[in-house]
């Protein structure tokens, strides 16, 4: 899995309030407003929203993972 860029603190904000809000369906909920900002044509948001649920795919693992130093 590549580790999702995070362009500030916003994105691991957005993250960590559906994790909250959510729970085990916050991964969903990023999808479904990636989604949203598709269709209406928000390409910016769409990224962000992607990114998101990349996030908090990598942050609900309890395992580490890739290459451990």
């Amino acid at each position: 899995m590549q580790v999702p860029y995070l362009s500030n603190r916003k994105s691991y904000e957005d993250a960590a309030e559906l994790m909250a809000l959510f729970g085990p369906d916050a991964g969903y909920e990023a999808a479904a407003r990636a989604d949203r900002s598709l269709d209406q044509g928000n390409h910016i948001h769409f990224c962000h929203w992607r990114q998101i649920e990349r996030l908090i795919v990598l942050l609900t693992h309890d395992q580490p993972l890739g290459t451990i130093h």
